[in-house]
C-alpha cells in the first residue's frame, strides 16, 4: 500500500514511516519536481521496510539466546 502512495501522494507515504525529517525533503522534492519527490519516497520506503526487517530479526535472535 505504501508503494502505491509514493506514486499518488509521495509525501503521505513518507509520513506514514514516522521520519519527520524525511518528510519535509519530501514536499519539497514533491512541490519543485514531482519525479525527484517520487524516487526520494521510494528510497525512503524501501529503508523503512529494512529497518523493521532488521529489527524483526534481531528481536528473534535475543528471544533465541
Amino acid at each position: 500500500m505504501r508503494y502505491f502512495l509514493c506514486l499518488l501522494l509521495p509525501p503521505l507515504a513518507v509520513f506514514t514511516t514516522g521520519r519527520m525529517g524525511a518528510f519535509v525533503l519530501s514536499i519539497i522534492l514533491t512541490i519543485c519536481f514531482w519525479i525527484p519527490g517520487v524516487i526520494h519516497t521510494i528510497l525512503v520506503t524501501n529503508d523503512y521496510y529494512a529497518a523493521k526487517r532488521h529489527r524483526q530479526l534481531v528481536s528473534v535472535m535475543k528471544r533465541n539466546r
